[in-house]
């Protein structure tokens, strides 16, 4: 089993797949060179970008974050506020420091290669590195996929399922399961509720207190996210000159903070994820739930429903978390959670799907209720695409999180008045998503080549 606090990971924007990846990518090859012996030997190192990092990737940052890996720096402890800074120092010196203890000369524009060309065959997400000594000699070469929420994995273990992804899962997991049946099963064999299971898994991990103090650490950096969002006012990155909207919307909600909330309940929830996405798209610091393109749905939810509980704030967010990101694993070993593999189906529909559960669980669901919920957070984003406009994560992700923060609420709220196992399961519904992932044109996967990307001019 994989823990619910690999789907939760703390990185900087605009990607997942396409900066917390490439980055942890970066971090991963000199790491290699060192165990190998050859990082003292490296006199030049050049990176190939392919598939979709290759079609996105400047739009995503993802040189950026290619650069910041090879410094040694990793996506949770980075400060982002000084990211920019760093990159900007490579290029004025032409000089990288690799792994943060050998320079090397680099220049970003030349020794990072975008193959438009070079399709992929395990992952359309490709990134291969090569490192080579000061006569010109190839020293060691590597190719790596990030596979989507930041998780990556070499050839081999792509080729070979079984030996894992590259974060290893607690083989001694007390309830290990497959499948959403098979979840909800040992929720009834054993008389606990999802989130509670769930928790036990962790405990295979890491003692309690510890799985539950990462958990707070989470809720606190998605709600510091909200609040820098909504208090942040500006232009975002890139060529579209996009405005954030959040901010304003916020000032306006405050200013009538007694208005009818049958009229405003979806302003506050548009607004929490809309400030999330927004510092997203400009590079903050963000929690993948289950990816940074859809990092605003989970947070606008728990913002508006799960914070100012008094002293059942910290357990409700605690059983939200734990049931969102236990039907996040579904998803992740089922299917896919990348917008290259799946398109947005398998980043805002996954979201929207895991908040949908989460929401359920902590309005009192049963198990079956927060299944139920999850599906059809689910079952109305199939077919959905990725087709960011100028390959930032900006139009149409933005507002996309906004609508399914809303749709989630919908989903969870239709799924409580259930008395019985509706006609389509979750299980089905996850793997209705894998296969219509497979049938999409890859036009529509975060490729930037369909959709709004070629239909809407960029300015």
């Amino acid at each position: 089993m994989l823990s619910v606090l690999d789907i939760f990971r703390v990185g900087i924007g605009p990607s997942s797949s396409h900066t917390v990846g490439p980055m942890r990518i970066g971090l991963r090859f000199v790491v290699a060179l060192k165990k190998h012996g050859y990082l003292e030997k490296t006199a030049k190192v050049q990176v190939e970008l392919q598939g979709s990092l290759a079609l996105t990737g400047k739009g995503h940052a993802t040189p950026k974050a290619v650069v910041l890996g090879l410094l040694g720096l990793q996506p949770e402890t980075l400060d982002p506020t000084t990211a920019d800074a760093d990159v900007a120092l490579v290029v004025e010196q032409g000089q990288l420091m690799l792994g943060g203890e050998k320079p090397i000369a680099f220049n970003p524009e030349a020794d990072i290669h975008f193959a438009y060309d070079r399709i992929p065959d395990l992952h359309p997400n490709a990134m291969r590195l090569l490192a080579y000594d000061d006569v010109g000699k190839e020293l060691f070469a590597r190719t790596y996929y990030s596979t989507g929420g930041g998780f990556i994995a070499s050839r081999r273990q792509l080729e070979r399922p079984a030996a894992g992804d590259i974060v290893e899962g607690a083989d001694n997991a007390p309830f290990p399961f497959g499948s959403a049946a098979e979840l909800l099963a040992l929720c009834a064999q054993e008389g606990l509720a999802m989130h509670e299971l769930i928790l036990a898994n962790e405990d295979a991990n890491r003692p309690r207190a510890e799985s539950e103090a990462m958990l707070d650490r989470i809720a606190a950096i998605m709600m510091a996210c909200i609040d820098r969002g909504l208090r942040t006012d500006g232009t975002l990155p890139g060529s579209l000159g996009v405005r954030r909207r959040a901010p304003g919307l916020w000032r306006k909600l405050a200013e009538t903070p007694n208005s009818n909330e049958r009229e405003q309940l979806f302003d506050w929830l548009n607004v929490y994820a809309m400030a999330v996405n927004e510092e997203n798209a400009a590079g903050g610091q963000v929690v993948t739930a289950p990816t940074n393109g859809a990092a605003g749905i989970i947070p606008s939810v728990i913002r508006h429903y799960c914070t100012g509980n008094g002293s059942d704030c910290e357990h409700d967010i605690r059983k939200f978390l734990l049931t969102a990101g236990g039907i996040g694993l579904l998803y992740k070993q089922r299917a896919s959670i990348s917008g290259a593999e799946m398109g947005c189906q398998g980043e805002v529909g996954v979201a929207c799907s895991m908040a949908a559960g989460g929401l359920a669980a902590v309005w009192g669901g049963t198990p079956q209720q927060v299944a139920i919920a999850a599906e059809i957070g689910m079952e109305h984003n199939l077919g959905l695409t990725c087709d960011p406009v100028g390959g930032l994560v900006q139009i149409p992700c933005i507002e996309r999180n906004a609508i399914g923060a809303v749709k989630a609420v919908n989903a969870a709220r239709l799924a409580l008045h259930a008395v019985e196992q509706m006609h389509v399961s979750l299980d089905q519904v996850i793997e209705t998503m894998r296969q219509t992932g497979l049938d999409m044109s890859t036009k529509y996967k975060e490729t930037s080549q369909g959709g709004l990307a070629v239909n809407v001019i960029e300015c």
